[in-house]
Order: C-alpha cells, then sequence, then structure tokens
C-alpha cells in the first residue's frame, strides 16, 4: 500500500498494491496495521455504507459535528468519482481549502478524509457504486451539509466530464448552507483519537 498526503496533508491517498492477471485481480482493500501506520495514529471503524448513483448526481457536501464527527475512508468499486474533500477546521490554515482525487474500480484509489472536513463525489460514469468505512456512526440530528457550487471554496467540479451544467442533487444537498453560514469545526474538539 502506499499512501501520499496530499494539499491539505490530512487528507491521504492510499493505493493498495494489485495483483492481476489473466483470471482478474486481488487486492487488499484494508489492513487496519497499514492504515494506522499511513495516518500516524489509531482509527477504529464502526459503520460501513454502500451507494449507487447515476452519472452527474453529486451528494454532498456532508459531515457531522462532534461528539458524532465522522473520518470517512471512501472508494469507487464500479464506475468513477471524482471525491472532494473540504477543511473545515477554524483553526487550520487550510481551512475552507479543498482537495479532490478521481476514484474509480479501475485504478483502486481510496481516500482517508478525518474528522473536521466535509466531503462529497460527482459521478462521472454511467453509474457508481460508493463504499465507505466511517469512524462513527450515523447521527442525523448532527448533520449538515454545505452547497456543492459555494464561491468562497470555489471546487472545480469536472461538470463537463459528465455534459451538464448542474449536477443532479438531493432535496437536502440542494438546501446546503454556505460555509460562512455553517457550524465548522475547532481543531480542539476533535479529539487526537480522531
Amino acid at each position: 500500500m502506499q499512501a501520499t498526503r496530499l494539499a491539505i496533508p490530512d487528507v491521504i491517498l492510499i493505493e493498495p498494491k494489485v495483483f492481476g492477471d489473466a483470471r482478474g485481480f486481488f487486492y487488499e482493500s484494508f489492513n487496519g496495521k497499514a492504515f494506522d501506520e499511513a495516518v500516524g495514529h489509531h482509527v477504529e471503524f464502526v459503520q460501513d455504507n454502500h451507494s449507487r448513483s447515476s452519472k452527474g448526481v453529486l451528494r454532498g457536501l456532508h459531515y457531522q459535528l462532534p461528539p458524532h464527527a465522522q473520518g470517512k475512508l471512501v472508494r469507487c468499486t464500479r464506475g468513477a468519482v471524482f471525491d472532494v474533500a473540504v477543511d473545515i477546521r477554524k483553526s487550520s490554515p487550510t481551512f475552507g481549502q479543498w482537495v479532490g482525487e478521481e476514484l474509480s474500480e479501475e485504478n483502486h484509489k481510496q481516500l482517508w478524509i478525518p474528522p473536521g472536513f466535509a466531503h462529497g463525489f460527482l459521478v462521472l460514469s454511467e453509474t457508481a457504486d460508493f463504499l465507505y468505512k466511517t469512524t462513527n456512526y450515523y447521527a442525523a440530528s448532527h448533520e449538515r451539509s454545505i452547497i456543492w457550487n459555494d464561491a468562497t471554496v470555489g471546487i472545480e467540479w469536472p461538470l463537463e466530464r459528465v455534459g451538464v451544467s448542474a449536477p443532479l442533487l438531493s432535496s437536502k444537498d440542494g438546501a446546503g448552507k454556505l460555509l460562512v453560514e455553517t457550524e465548522a469545526f475547532e481543531r480542539a474538539s476533535l479529539g487526537s483519537a480522531d
């Protein structure tokens, strides 16, 4: 497994070693010891989620407030997505900045998004199966959403690749708030175990 810290160093790109031949492929999609070494501390996952979405669907930008903040290890096992993390930790030097990576069934890449980040993805393929592990359980009362096209964040969504000027959104995501209107994190509220 190769782990690469992105422009926001707390977000880590994970690239597993894939063994392939005429029969297909095999790779270790998660190894707790190797993952903890890559992020620099122990991470405990408590929930696995799986979504399927159509081309042009954008899910996000979601996060949960403490004490239900979630870290996420995300991957795409069918199709392709453009995956984004936005730093919403007020005391962070990268507050309001974003990083994005294409995750696909071909490249097998995963992204570690720690607590204190909003997360979202745009489906680039006809359909996409998106799997992710979380460090905390879903808590609807603590869930928040930032609007996908907040100009102050300035995410460069590859909408031209899916041939649309605006993505398909749920009503909840369409009602997301601007970053300046949201309840952001204080770095200290995350705790060292997150």
